[in-house]
């Protein structure tokens, strides 16, 4: 695969809530491709396949998530919810805003479940999809029941998240703590601490942290969700 090896273009375009920072690749005029990162990841994971689209064609996009990276919200009242629907409501957005009508959606994680949500309420906006951890719309009234012990291990971050101990690990450690994540998961990965030198400071963001635990939250039914984005969670019933 091709690396990139010079950054890509970072421009701004306002939607109802956020400026939202992205990446651009390939031509202006080529068929949109959208490629969404998850928790805890930014746009450097698709440095290896966002140059290969470019050369074959593609408008790629690659945007930063509220609460990651130079992405924020333009009203300090807003609620910085990180939960489904508004991932998936910030998509939507996104590509109103650059007048998108239809566009290959790719991501994982909480790309993959903003784009999985689009495809499904508004299948009309998509060409294609590609999840890269399967179709992972959230189950969020199926959500406190149990799961197998060597499932339930694994989420430990999550619960962790529940707490204010957590509220507060993830603030004084949120780089060490997301590092931990990384080694964890791709325990193997060769090119992963040099990778997450470059996606951590995304980390910084302001609002990461309220975000990133209003998501882990809101998913166990821990925290109320959004009222505004309420049509959005219940279509998903």
């Amino acid at each position: 695969m091709a690396t990139l090896t010079s950054p890509a273009p970072l421009l701004y375009v306002r939607t109802t809530l956020l400026d939202v920072a992205y990446e651009t690749h390939g031509p202006l005029d080529g068929e949109p491709v959208i490629l969404l990162h998850g928790f805890p990841y930014d746009p450097r994971g698709y440095d290896d396949i966002a140059p290969v689209l470019a050369e074959r064609g593609y408008r790629v996009l690659v945007p930063y998530l509220r609460g990651y990276g130079p992405t924020r919200f333009i009203n300090t009242q807003v609620m910085r919810s990180g939960q489904q629907a508004a991932l998936a409501k910030d998509l939507l957005d996104f590509m109103d805003a650059l007048s998108i009508p239809q566009a290959t959606l790719a991501g994982f994680d909480w790309g993959g479940r903003a784009a999985c949500i689009v495809a499904a309420l508004w299948p009309q906006r998509v060409r294609g999809l590609v999840t890269g951890d399967g179709y992972n719309i959230q189950a969020i009234s199926q959500s406190l029941k149990p799961r197998p012990p060597e499932t339930e291990h694994r989420l430990w971050y999550q619960y962790y998240f529940h707490t204010q101990r957590g509220v507060d690990g993830l603030t004084a450690n949120r780089r060490e703590l997301c590092q931990l994540l990384w080694t964890l998961w791709s325990p193997s990965w060769a090119e992963g601490p040099s990778r997450y030198a470059l996606t951590a400071p995304s980390f910084d963001n302001p609002d990461f942290v309220e975000v990133v635990i209003h998501s882990y939250r809101h998913r166990f039914m821990y925290a109320p969700g959004d009222p505004a984005l309420e049509y959005i969670e219940q279509a998903l019933v």
